[in-house]
């Protein structure tokens, strides 16, 4: 095993530095192209269908991949791995800034996602092993969850100045300078760690993951234009079935699985990956409709686009690092109820009140989701990996943020098939979006209902026993304080 010696402060804070980069790009890239839809869509000829799959392609590999890269950074050294990532997605955003179809474009997201995938989950585990101390590292945690909010909810303004002033293909060209410089500070101030007993490959829950959420996103998104009962969708139908049956029966047979369900009988735990996967399906479904709206119904360009979402980015830019002293200080139940309740508020202003219609009613909706949005990182993140062995931070890292891409890719999925649909009947945007606008309020529900359960006594119970049979010995990760002690 490779374990570093303890860091100086600087050193801790240069780490984190250059972790929080590469979620930067990472997190951007994914938000940044929303703005940009309408303008690739005319210059590739794209549908709706084609624009949910330049987002999806890239959210759907991230998400089939974080578990693999986690463990594997766990097994042959994070630092290796990381680098690998870091190279590849810089490379890849190159190939996207020349594609010449929307199927190379397409393509080229997916190199980007592969390399995407070996960025999040190890800077996670790499800032878990660098920050020992609870206190420090519940900062940390949040200072890592406000840079993951700040970067979804600005992605419209950069994409809105990037496309409207250079053109489209310049949202890419932003990873190129990040990208190289995070390389080389990696190469200089990032020790290599590994842990003591990685986990075995597990090709088979692999292809199974892969199987599953390939699957479920084609259906969802291939619908609309196929028909839900064709065979097509059937049979996408029957093998995201059967592979989620496969998961259930084979991964609890290994002794080293890729998804170590035992993680699951932690109520916080579970709760975080429902929350993650709410909270992210309900962004990326607002980014969606609401880039669509501002642009193809209200006439806007870009940069007005981007502008116009810019009560959203600067609540979330303003309560992120806020959520992360407060997980640190009081446990991460108030900022997970604060979230849901204005994420769902948000949704409700569009759902019953056709907040689009209404500037001042838009800009509510805006600066409640910011709120809610930032708010939800740090929490999430924190609640994933409180607990868990150190020896398996990445594999339990990778599953929080397996989750949030989960979210993304299906947010985008079922909120274009929805819109997609009712398009096709004939309804005016505001119609069909109508239905997407209850689903993201729904969203907002969950992360409040489950944040309120999975966050009293009774699940902090369930997370001390799962918390015993994963490591009898005591090597956790320390738990961040409760909502009942002070803070550090």
């Amino acid at each position: 095993m490779i374990e570093p010696s303890q860091p100086s402060r600087r050193q801790r804070m240069v780490v984190l530095a250059i972790c929080c980069m590469s979620l930067l790009i990472v997190s951007l890239d994914n938000t940044v192209l929303n703005v940009a839809l309408p303008s690739m869509r005319r210059d590739l000829n794209a549908s709706v269908a084609g624009m949910q799959w330049t987002i999806d392609a890239y959210t759907l590999v991230l998400a089939s991949l974080l578990m693999l890269a986690g463990s594997t950074a766990d097994r042959i050294g994070r630092r290796k791995v990381f680098v690998a990532g870091l190279v590849l997605f810089t490379v890849g955003s190159l190939l996207c800034s020349l594609a010449p179809t929307l199927d190379w474009l397409i393509a080229y997201r997916m190199v980007q996602a592969v390399g995407g995938a070996m960025l999040n989950p190890v800077a996670m585990s790499i800032i878990t092993n660098t920050f020992t101390e609870p206190a420090e590292r519940a900062r940390a945690i949040g200072v890592w969850g406000a840079v993951a909010g700040i970067s979804m909810a600005a992605g419209p303004l950069v994409g809105g100045v990037l496309v409207d002033s250079v053109g489209w293909r310049s949202i890419f060209w932003v990873n190129l300078p990040v990208g190289l410089v995070a390389l080389a500070l990696t190469l200089r101030h990032v020790p290599e760690s590994r842990a003591a007993r990685p986990r075995r490959v597990d090709p088979v829950g692999q292809l199974l993951v892969m199987a599953l959420l390939g699957s479920l996103t084609y259906g969802i998104i291939e619908a609309p234009a196929a028909g839900w009962r064709s065979p097509l969708i059937m049979g996408c139908a029957l093998v995201a079935v059967a592979s989620l049956v496969g998961l259930l029966r084979y991964e609890p047979r290994r002794e080293e699985p890729l998804i170590d369900f035992r993680f699951f009988r932690s109520a916080p735990f579970s709760g975080a990956t429902v929350i993650a996967v709410s909270a992210f399906a309900g962004m990326a479904g607002f980014l969606f409709l609401n880039t669509l709206y501002l642009q193809e119904v209200m006439g806007l360009d870009a940069l007005h686009a981007g502008l116009y979402m810019l009560p959203m980015a600067a609540m979330t830019m303003l309560v992120a690092p806020l959520s992360g002293r407060l997980v640190g200080s009081r446990g991460p139940r108030l900022p997970m109820l604060i979230a849901g309740v204005a994420m769902a508020a948000s949704g409700l202003l569009f759902a019953a009140f056709r907040a689009e219609t209404s500037t001042a009613l838009m800009f509510t909706g805006y600066v409640l989701f910011g709120l809610g949005f930032g708010m939800v990182n740090a929490p999430v993140t924190n609640t994933a990996v409180s607990g868990m062995p150190r020896s398996q931070a990445g594999v339990a890292a990778a599953i929080a943020s397996t989750s949030r891409q989960t979210g993304s890719t299906l947010g985008v999925a079922v909120v274009g098939a929805v819109l997609a649909a009712g398009l096709a009947r004939g309804s005016d945007f505001a119609g069909s979006a109508a239905p997407a606008w209850w689903i993201i309020t729904v969203c907002g529900l969950l992360v409040l209902v489950v944040g309120a359960a999975s966050s009293g006594q009774w699940a902090r119970s369930t997370a001390e026993r799962t918390a015993r049979t994963l490591d009898p010995a005591g090597a956790r990760v320390p738990a961040a304080p409760r909502a009942s002690e002070p803070g550090h």
